[in-house]
């Protein structure tokens, strides 16, 4: 799963990471260290652009909302809801099958939050029966210091009830797909917590690594069949993580503290 995640870095430098070719200065946002759903946040994708003659695609840093509405949706009120989609199922679900042919993104982040819990609330959570309360939160991030580039899919939507040259007739959206969590060793685990991110969570985002980034984000490539092999899981051993303060937890706490590595959990140790 990804519920909330941290997104620093600047657009210059993000048009740098991933050869930008196109992004417009009044799309730039704050830096924000605690992302959560229905939030604006970066997308890097592939598409012409508009009033132009030439088809080719061009690479753009785009600003979109977190929670995919599907272009078929009545109303908006469930993109909330569609933050994540799954990759063993992205090419079947219905809210999320057109997107996955054609209109895949990459959302640049520095890590994303996760709230650890005892081993039998996991166990129960899986299986569905029991939705897991949030306690001690831990930040994953790449362990040499890279972007965390997670797997989006983006979505058009047109509000009917307001004229086509209103600036709010047109959403686009994102979602993050996720894939079954690591049970590797992480390659910094903290002394007192989790060993793996399947300790922390059974789900994660699915992180595309540089070798992945130009085949994903083409949008001619459109056969599920190719495309489902972009979705494995990236190599082992690229993350760590550590315990973060619980302000966290709030949505209004935001702010570069909220990263700041604790010497334990505050709420006890779990392992």
């Amino acid at each position: 799963m990804c519920g909330r995640y941290a997104a620093s870095r600047r657009p210059e430098d993000l048009a740098g990471i991933f050869e930008i070719e196109k992004w417009e200065p009044e799309e730039s946002l704050e830096p924000d260290y605690n992302v959560a759903p229905t939030k604006e946040v970066y997308a890097v994708l592939d598409r012409p652009l508009k009033d132009v003659e030439d088809p080719k695609p061009v690479r753009q840093l785009r600003k979109l909302k977190w929670g995919l509405v599907p272009s078929w949706s009545k109303t908006p009120e469930g993109g909330a809801r569609m933050i994540n989609a799954r990759a063993e199922t992205v090419h079947e679900k219905p809210s999320y099958r057109r997107a996955f042919s054609t209109r895949r993104c990459i959302l640049p982040a520095d890590g994303y939050y996760e709230w650890v819990t005892g081993k039998q609330e996991r166990d129960l959570e899986v299986e569905g029966r029991k939705k897991r309360p949030r306690k001690q939160p831990y930040f994953v991030t790449p362990a040499d210091g890279s972007v965390f580039a997670m797997a989006g899919l983006y979505e058009f939507w047109r509000d009917r009830t307001l004229p086509d040259d209103h600036p709010q007739a047109w959403w686009v959206t994102c979602s993050v797909i996720t894939t079954e969590a690591e049970t590797t060793p992480l390659a910094v685990a903290p002394a007192d917590g989790p060993h793996a991110l399947a300790d922390i969570h059974p789900r994660m985002p699915l992180m595309l690594t540089p070798d992945r980034w130009d085949d994903w984000l083409d949008p001619k490539r459109t056969d599920p069949d190719e495309l489902t092999s972009l979705l494995a899981p990236p190599p082992a051993g690229l993350m760590r993580a550590f315990p973060v303060s619980t302000a966290v937890s709030n949505v209004r706490n935001n702010g570069p503290e909220l990263l700041k590595e604790l010497e334990a959990p505050e709420e006890g140790t779990l392992f």
